[in-house]
C-alpha cells in the first residue's frame, strides 16, 4: 500500500496526462475522450481557395433523402428581381437581409462587443470572404421558390424606434412551379428570437404539397479568438425529446458518420459554438424531418423539413417558425423551447453543472457582480465540503507530523524494500495514519469542482462583466497577469503545507507540478482563475487551522 505522497503525486501526474492526452487527440484530428472539444473541421481543398457564396452554392434538402440533392439553377427565374441587401436594427440586433431568397446573412449582436476589437459587435452569423454562417428556408417538391429564388423586398421601416415594440421584414417571390412564397421576419424589442411566417400561395391550376426546409449553413471554422489552452464545441446540434440533445463534430460529418433522430414531432436544429448559438424552432406535433450533411468543402449545414398540407388552386397555407440567435443564457433559453437551454455545452457533468448555475444565479441577484458571485459560490461549496475536507487535511497533517520517521526509515532500510514496506505500515498502524485518508474526501468532490469550471467557462454573462479595479471583463484573461501570479503563490504554498515525500525525485516533481500548471493559468479567463485563488485560499486557511491544532510544523 502506497503512502499518501506517492498517491497525491500519481493522481496530479495522472491529471496532467489526461489533459495532455486529450490536447494530443484534439491536434491530431480526432474526438476528445474527456472534456468536451470540436475535432478540426475539414481544410479548403486548395490552399487560398476562395469560399463560394452560400446563397448561390448551398444545395437544398429533398424530400427523398432528407438531405440535399442539387438544385436546379437559378436561372429559370423569370425577370427576377434586383439583388439587394436589407439592413434591419433593433435594440439588441443589427441584420442584414439577402433579397436572395430572403436568408439572414449577416447578425451583430449589440450588446456584446468582440473578443479582439471592443469597438465592434458580436458577428454572429455572416456571409463574407472570411466566414460563411447563415440562415435559409425555402420549398422543396416541385419548381419551387428557395433560397436561392430572387425575391422582391417590401418597402417598410427597417428600425425599431423608440416606443415601438416590434419591426416586420417581407419578401415575395415570383411565381415558381404555380407557387408564391411570402416569408416575413418580425423581430421583437428586446428579444434574440424572431418570428418567421411562411406563406405559400398556389397560383397554379392544380393542387400542391410544398416541404418547407429551415437550414442553417456555417464553415467549419472555430470562431476568431479561441483559446489554446481549453476547448469548447463548435458545430450542429439537434434536440428531440426521444433522443435528447445530439452534437455532432464536422468532422463527423465529412465522414458520413453524423448519428442523429432523422423523424420526430419535436425539437430543434441549432448551431453552436462559446457563448453563443443559433436555432431554428418549430412547434410541437409538427412533424419533421432532421438532416445534417456536407454542402461544399468545408462547409455543412444543419436543418429540418416538414411538409404542409395540400394547397387547392387559388388558396394558401401559413406556417409558422421561430428563429434565434444570441447569447446562451439558460433562463431565456429554457423559456423558448425545451432542451434548447442545452446548447450552453457543460459536457458530460451536466447534471451536476446545472443547479451549480442556478445557485451562482441567485447569489448574483443578491451581490450584483459576477465576480464576487464566484467568491461566494466556492466559499458555499467549501462550506458544504467542510467536514470532508477537514478528515482529509487531518490526515495529511498527521503525515507531515510522522514524515521524518519515515524518512529515516526509508533512509535505514533503503536496501532491503520488502521490510521497509513492512516497517511504513507497522508505523502507519502505531500512529493511527490512514495513508489514503486525504485522497478520498478530496476525490469524490473533484466532480464537483470541474463541474463548476465548466459553468464559468460556459456562462455568456462573464463576457465583459467586471470584477474589481483592473479586471474588467471574467471571461478574458488578466491584462496585468496578477491574479495567474497570485495563483501560483498560493499552489506554492499548498503544496508546502502538504507532506513532503521523503523521495528527492518525488519532492522535487511535488514542487514542479503547481509551476507547470500555473503556466496556463496566464491564459485562462479571469473568473476561472479567481475561482481556483478563492478555492486554494480557502483550502490553505482550513489546512493551516488543523496542522497548528495538531501541533504540525
Amino acid at each position: 500500500m502506497n503512502d499518501i505522497r506517492r498517491t497525491i503525486l500519481w493522481v496530479i501526474f495522472g491529471f496532467s496526462m489526461v489533459l495532455l492526452w486529450d490536447k494530443w487527440q484534439v491536434h491530431n484530428g480526432n474526438k476528445a475522450m474527456f472534456f468536451p472539444t470540436s475535432a478540426p473541421a475539414a481544410t479548403a481543398a486548395a490552399e487560398g481557395a476562395a469560399k463560394p457564396s452560400v446563397a448561390g452554392s448551398a444545395a437544398v434538402p429533398t424530400a427523398a433523402t432528407n438531405a440535399a440533392a442539387q438544385l436546379p439553377a437559378a436561372g429559370t427565374v423569370a425577370a427576377p428581381a434586383p439583388r439587394q441587401s436589407v439592413e434591419v436594427t433593433t435594440d439588441v440586433f443589427k441584420l442584414t437581409f439577402d433579397s436572395e431568397g430572403g436568408s439572414l446573412v449577416k447578425a451583430e449582436l449589440l450588446k456584446y462587443s468582440d473578443v479582439e476589437h471592443k469597438d465592434r459587435a458580436v458577428v454572429l452569423l455572416d456571409d463574407s470572404k472570411d466566414r460563411v454562417y447563415v440562415a435559409q428556408t425555402g420549398l422543396i417538391g416541385g419548381g419551387f421558390p428557395t433560397h436561392k429564388t430572387p425575391m422582391n423586398v417590401v418597402p417598410g421601416p427597417r428600425t425599431l424606434k423608440d416606443g415601438e415594440s416590434e419591426l416586420s421584414v417581407r419578401f415575395e417571390s415570383p411565381d415558381l412551379g404555380g407557387v408564391k412564397l411570402i416569408k416575413t421576419y418580425t423581430l421583437r424589442r428586446g428579444a434574440y428570437d424572431m418570428a418567421v411566417k411562411h406563406e405559400v400561395q398556389n397560383t397554379g391550376s392544380a393542387a400542391v404539397t410544398p416541404q418547407i426546409y429551415f437550414q442553417l449553413v456555417r464553415d467549419g471554422n472555430k470562431p476568431p479568438g479561441e483559446s489554446s489552452f481549453y476547448s469548447t464545441f463548435t458545430g450542429p446540434a439537434a434536440y428531440t425529446e426521444a433522443k435528447k440533445y445530439q452534437k455532432v463534430e464536422f468532422k463527423d460529418i465529412e465522414n458520413g458518420k453524423a448519428d442523429i433522430q432523422k423523424e420526430s414531432a419535436n425539437g430543434y436544429v441549432a448551431m453552436v459554438q462559446h457563448y453563443f448559438a443559433s436555432a431554428w424552432l418549430l412547434a410541437d406535433g409538427v412533424q419533421r424531418d432532421l438532416f445534417m450533411r456536407k454542402v461544399d468543402t468545408n462547409l455543412y449545414s444543419v436543418g429540418m423539413i416538414t411538409t404542409l398540407p395540400s394547397i387547392a388552386p387559388g388558396a394558401s397555407q401559413s406556417l409558422e417558425a421561430r428563429f434565434y440567435a444570441g447569447p446562451e443564457e439558460e433562463k431565456k433559453l429554457e423559456a423558448l423551447s425545451p432542451g434548447l437551454e442545452l446548447v450552453k455545452d457543460y459536457g458530460w457533468l451536466t447534471i451536476l453543472a446545472k443547479p451549480l448555475y442556478w445557485l451562482l444565479d441567485k447569489i448574483h441577484g443578491l451581490l450584483g457582480n459576477w465576480g464576487w458571485s464566484i467568491v461566494g459560490l466556492v466559499v458555499l461549496l467549501k462550506a458544504a465540503f467542510f467536514w470532508l475536507n477537514a478528515k482529509a487535511y487531518s490526515s495529511m497533517a498527521k503525515m507531515k507530523a510522522i514524515n521524518p520517521k519515515i524518512t529515516e526509515m526509508r533512509e535505514r532500510l533503503k536496501d532491503k524494500p520488502q521490510q521497509m514496506q513492512q516497517e511504513m505500515m507497522r508505523i502507519y498502524r502505531e500512529e493511527k495514519v490512514n495513508p489514503m485518508g486525504g485522497c478520498f474526501p478530496i476525490m469524490i468532490q473533484i466532480p464537483v469542482f470541474i463541474a463548476l469550471y465548466w459553468v464559468l467557462l460556459s456562462s455568456v454573462e462573464m463576457r465583459n462583466a467586471p470584477w474589481i479595479l483592473w479586471i474588467t471583463d471574467l471571461s478574458a484573461k488578466d491584462p496585468l497577469y496578477i491574479l495567474p501570479v497570485i495563483m501560483t503563490g498560493t499552489s506554492l504554498l499548498q503544496t508546502w503545507l502538504n507532506p513532503t515525500p521523503p523521495d528527492p525525485m518525488q519532492a522535487k516533481m511535488m514542487w514542479i507540478m503547481p509551476l507547470v500548471f500555473s503556466v496556463m493559468f496566464f491564459a485562462f479567463p479571469a473568473g476561472l482563475v479567481m475561482y481556483w485563488i478563492t478555492n486554494n485560499i480557502l483550502s490553505i486557511a482550513q489546512q493551516w487551522v488543523i496542522n497548528k491544532r495538531l501541533g504540525v510544523n
